[in-house]
């Protein structure tokens, strides 16, 4: 059985969704698709999930809504009448909102979660209609319906690990397609719960674990992973396997194209993803599996946001307990850390910035008063950038050849890092050497 979602997008619009229907009708091992909220249609669109995000802040602000509930509905209905729908969904679809708003108008997070996953639960609702009146059969299926239950923690959800068997309980006896709505899952009372960013690839991995898939196809707007951002790479070259922990590497500096907390059910049964192109299906496009092959450098990212907290202290290696009640410090504060390069006698933390939330100089000043180091400084603006793959660890001058590359180019190293694992190397750098740095990276790489 293969497992198929279908990102923004993909569903963006009426041609866009026969696309998806055709691909996977045409294809008997396809039974289950994940749907995201429709995308841009064209770049000066918004996306559905944004449109239901502004009637959140109007209901939150006991606002009028009108128009806005009108944008949603006029999207959907466009869609249903392109499409030639023959029952329109577009007044149940009112009515779900209405309801969504009642219920939850007094918490806020709870409001929040369940209208911005609206968007994928009714593009859901829609596809599966409309795949039926063609003569396919197609059911629907709620995440309450799947017993698809979740931690309690809005925006950031968690599957429970009990759910995958009730998944498979529902799924293992349906016939025909299912159509799933992806990015949330419901609490033990039955309310919606969104998983973070990008969370209808989590759903896919969730769904594909349950059913112990042979394979899950991820379809984007591209034809699968790039070695470099072709934002700021031209033609960067393609990346045709992938393991689970080199995607990580590439995914938590920058790569957008699979959420990487999505791996985590797919690692633990060892099911491959295969990033597909909804617009070019017969493209191989990138596998990402367990294990592979060794090689050389695999793919280069980079990502901003980032704050360097340096401490010195004379003896610090000496001192019994000094990480732990540091991290305790940061664990009181409720931040985590990405980074933490050291030597005998200082130590830096590497944060993202969005984590402070006016609080960082409260933090420092606890830090210094606590652990009584003799200077703390922060580097705010700091770029990460990861060169990453598998067999680096066994080839002589790979580092090397990194650092020329920012000597060339007359890019500041600010710090290197280089994890146990031996896949991966980081590098901090200024974030106005951003593009520059990948770009000298990627022709040291890619094209020496």
């Amino acid at each position: 059985m293969i497992v198929c979602k279908f990102g923004g997008s993909s569903v963006a619009n009426t041609q866009q969704i026969k696309k998806i229907l055709n691909i996977i009708n045409q294809n008997e091992q396809r039974k289950i698709v994940i749907v995201s909220a429709p995308g841009k249609r064209y770049a000066e669109d918004v996306k559905v999930t944004d449109l239901l995000i502004q009637l959140y802040d109007k209901v939150l602000l006991s606002e009028k809504y009108d128009n806005e509930l009108n944008d949603i509905l006029h999207r959907f209905e466009s869609i249903e009448d392109e499409l030639g729908l023959t029952t329109s969904l577009t007044p149940l679809f009112k009515t779900q909102l209405l309801d969504l708003i009642q219920n939850y108008n007094n918490q806020p997070l709870r409001l929040l979660d369940a209208l911005k996953s609206s968007g994928e639960d009714f593009n859901a609702q829609l596809i599966a209609a409309y795949n039926n009146q063609n003569g396919i059969k197609t059911t629907y299926l709620s995440p309450k319906a799947l017993n698809m239950i979740v931690s309690d923690e809005p925006g950031n959800a968690i599957i429970l690990d009990d759910s995958y068997d009730k998944i498979y309980k529902v799924i293992q006896n349906i016939e025909g397609k299912i159509i799933i709505p992806g990015f949330f899952g419901v609490n033990e009372n039955g309310d919606r719960v969104t998983f973070s960013r990008g969370g209808s690839d989590i759903t896919g991995a969730i769904i594909s674990r349950s059913v112990h898939a042979e394979i899950y196809e991820n379809f984007t707007d591209v034809s699968g992973i790039y070695a470099a951002n072709p934002n700021i790479v031209a033609t960067p070259a393609s990346i045709h396997n992938l393991t689970y922990a080199e995607m990580r590497e590439l995914s938590y500096a920058g790569f957008n194209v699979f959420h990487d907390e999505a791996l985590m059910p797919l690692y633990k049964e060892g099911i491959p993803v295969n990033i597909k192109n909804t617009n070019d299906p017969d493209h191989p496009g990138t596998m990402i599996t367990k294990s592979r092959a060794s090689s050389g450098v695999v793919g280069v990212s980079c990502d901003s946001g980032f704050v360097s907290i340096n401490m010195t202290k004379y003896l610090m290696n000496r001192e019994i307990g000094f990480t732990r009640k540091l991290l305790t410090i940061l664990e009181d504060h409720h931040i985590s850390y990405e980074h933490m390069p050291s030597g005998i006698d200082d130590i830096s933390l590497i944060i993202r910035k969005n984590q402070f939330n006016d609080n960082l100089y409260e933090l420092i000043t606890e830090i210094k008063n606590q652990l009584n180091v003799d200077d703390i400084s922060v580097e705010e603006n700091i770029a990460i950038l990861m060169i990453v793959g598998l067999g680096m660890k066994t080839q002589v001058g790979t580092a090397n050849k990194a650092t020329e590359a920012f000597r060339q180019n007359n890019i500041n190293l600010k710090m290197i890092n280089q994890g146990s694992s031996e896949i991966s190397m980081m590098f901090g750098i200024d974030e106005t050497d951003e593009r520059k740095a990948v770009q000298a990276i990627y022709d040291a790489y890619f094209t020496a």
